[in-house]
């Protein structure tokens, strides 16, 4: 058994492990395949940061964001450990040290974004290197189930094949569903060595607030915690700006981070947060994660956070040093319209957004919650608790009331109309409204028509959010958002059970008007980034932004977000030249990375060809030192690799003219085979 004492205590400082810490670290590196699911604030980097300075060989990190890949480089560099990162973050003297560092041999860890790994050459570089273990940090971020899916990580297992070693997953979020879709896209269904070490933060203290002047509660929250670190979680990047003016106007030392900034400002943000005391960003939900700033005191939501999942794993940047720490989540109607467009908008199958929406019913039912919020929380998570004492439920219990009636109102509604109809459909019959859509259908006709005057309508769109919170009723995707009952409404509806509901939230409910965007909200921020890519590009060049491109390839950009210039090429309004001109920088904002394309596989983007050109360069790595492995190097340049992707399969002289004599005799028939294969 290795001795991991002495660098546990040289290295990183600490005298003994935290609970759960020592086992996996055992199980990593003894070279296991390891899913470690821990709670944020647990430990979970030193999991693998540890074992890999008592391996051989390189560790592969990949890790899904350029602020926690820098942090954790950075301290470890500072505790005297050869670490690396290879980011579009990087300034070149950086990049150049991690190759130095690398071919001499001295780097331990290597931390890499999932969708370097799309690049051609990333596999090659792997083997050369003497990679021992993959570490996938935030690996939930795999699973279409969870919160943060990010599709490159599903090349990972690919990657663990293809090198044949030991991999260990760790995240802080993940259902029995999303653990169920790591095994099977991380180690091919063949259940790895599993370690579940609860949830529970219970340093931290929950809150949820229905929005009432957002602004205005931001701002009375962080002025009760003055010159303590705080973030601030905003839905979109424009909101982060003005939210972090409004906070300096009120004496704050506050900042905005998100994705559309400059690099080097990124940089700069991350920097003083790490350094300054008191400090308070307003961010995207990309901020922080990872981040070990074991001092921040409180996180508040401005907008409500995508799911549980999501929620769980932002309050958890507070209170890492185990004091305690207090968070504060807004929510409005707006926030769960948005919600659910984002889902029914999205082109995951229906059983899969059936699920979204029940997991963003799961959300608005701990914000709706009856009692203490932590049970509610861990429930979820299937962990039992008594209550906490430390949520705003527990410091003072809402006021409830029988709300059977409104809600078997509700769910009548909703029987009459055979489950075809949204909430917003369904209330004009229950206000008794003469609506066009009401006449035409013959909805005036029905016994539930009117019954419901005794409420108005933001009351009745608080009792429908209530109802979805306590998961009777759930859209239904293939159905265009409307309603469905499930199971647990039936016994209301039979009058064979009742419920309870908040009065606070129906008491307080009012009307705010609607606003239409391009796109959905979750894509508005991206959307923003490419406009301001777009605008500079015009300015430079002093040409109108539409020369650029127009609006509606800027919109079809942010929906279906590209990952690769052969993706880019397939969205309508960019052609050959501008995507050879373009497709590049766009790429970059949508992917945060750059796409390593040599210019002769540029040119082939989108097409047919090129595809064949990244199958021949596959076949090159395979044969590059003969069958056997044992030859001198050999390969083709990017340009004869190009030439051959568009040849015919049924001349073969013409690879032999193009590659010459010895390359040919090594690489010709298996470059005939590929052309033959795609014809």
């Amino acid at each position: 058994m290795f001795d991991a004492a002495p660098l546990l205590r040289d290295v990183f400082g600490f005298d003994d492990f935290r609970p759960g810490q020592e086992e996996i670290v055992d199980a990593v590196t003894l070279g296991e395949n390891v899913l470690a699911i821990m709670p944020t604030g647990g430990g979970k980097s030193l999991c693998f940061q540890l074992p890999a300075l008592m391996r051989d060989g390189v560790t592969v990190v990949i890790s899904p964001l350029i602020a926690l890949m820098r942090d954790q480089v950075r301290g470890l560099q500072e505790a005297g450990v050869e670490a690396g990162a290879l980011t579009s973050g990087n300034t070149p003297e950086e990049t150049d040290a991690v190759w130095e560092a690398l071919e001499a041999g001295r780097l331990k860890l290597l931390y890499m974004a999932p969708e370097r790994l799309a690049a051609g050459s990333a596999l090659g570089m792997l083997r050369r290197i003497n990679v021992s273990l993959i570490a996938v940090d935030e690996a939930h971020c795999v699973s279409q189930w969870g919160h943060d899916f990010r599709p490159d990580y599903l090349r990972i297992g690919e990657l663990r094949r293809a090198l044949d070693v030991p991999l260990a997953a760790f995240t802080a979020t993940a259902d029995a569903e999303t653990q169920d879709e790591i095994v099977e896209k991380l180690f091919d269904g063949t259940a790895p060595r599993k370690f579940l070490r609860g949830f529970d933060r219970p340093n931290i203290h929950l809150a949820f607030a229905a929005k009432d002047g957002p602004r205005k509660q931001v701002l009375d929250f962080a002025a009760a915690r003055k010159t303590q670190s705080g973030i601030v979680y905003c839905g979109t990047r424009n909101k982060t700006e003005v939210l972090a003016q409004a906070l300096r106007a009120e004496g704050h030392t506050a900042c905005h981070y998100h994705g559309g900034m400059d690099p080097e400002d990124r940089r700069i943000v991350e920097t003083r947060f790490a350094r300054e005391d008191g400090l308070i960003v307003v961010a995207t939900v990309a901020f922080g994660m990872g981040i070990d700033k074991p001092d921040i005191r409180w996180v508040a939501h401005a907008d409500l956070p995508k799911s549980i999942e999501a929620y769980y794993q932002e309050i958890g940047r507070a209170g890492r040093d185990g004091a305690p720490a207090e968070t504060l989540t807004l929510f409005g109607a707006d926030d769960i319209r948005l919600r659910r467009s984002q889902i029914d908008e999205g082109l995951a199958p229906s059983d899969r957004r059936m699920a979204d929406h029940a997991r963003l019913n799961a959300l608005l039912g701990l914000a709706e919650a009856l009692a203490c919020r932590r049970q509610t929380l861990l429930g979820y998570f299937g962990e039992q608790t008594e209550p906490c004492g430390k949520c705003d439920l527990c410091d003072s219990p809402p006021e409830v009331f029988d709300g059977t009636t409104p809600v078997r109102m509700a769910l009548s509604a909703i029987l009459r109309t055979e489950e075809w109809f949204g909430a917003g459909h369904l209330i004009d019959i229950l206000l008794g409204n003469e609506t066009d859509k009401i006449r035409a259908r013959r909805h005036d006709n029905l016994s539930t028509y009117g019954i419901g005057k005794d409420w108005s309508r933001p009351q009745w769109q608080a009792i429908f959010r209530q109802m979805m919170g306590h998961d009777l009723v759930r859209p239904d995707p293939d159905r265009h958002g409307a309603l469905r009952m499930t199971e647990a409404a039936k016994p209301i509806l039979k009058g064979e059970a009742q419920i309870n509901l908040r009065k606070d939230t129906i008491r307080k409910a009012t009307r705010r008007p609607a606003v239409k965007e391009m796109v959905s909200e979750e894509d508005a921020p991206l959307l923003s980034a490419l406009k301001a890519k777009r605008r500079a590009l015009a300015e430079s060049a002093r040409v109108p932004a539409y020369v650029i491109f127009p609006d509606r390839t800027l919109i079809e950009m942010a929906e279906t977000r590209p990952a690769t210039l052969d993706d880019m090429a397939r969205i309508s309004g960019i052609g050959a030249k501008k995507l050879e001109r373009y497709g590049a920088t766009f790429l970059e904002v949508l992917t945060g990375a750059v796409e390593e394309l040599h210019p002769a596989r540029r040119k082939l983007a989108g097409r047919d060809q090129g595809e064949i050109y990244d199958r021949l360069l596959e076949v090159q790595s395979q044969l590059s030192r003969g069958p056997d492995g044992i030859d001198k190097p050999l390969t083709c340049t990017a340009s004869q690799l190009a030439k051959v992707a568009q040849l015919r399969s049924d001349d073969p002289r013409a690879i032999e003219q193009v590659l010459g004599d010895r390359r040919h005799e090594r690489f010709g028939a298996a470059f005939l085979d590929v052309l033959r294969m795609a014809s």
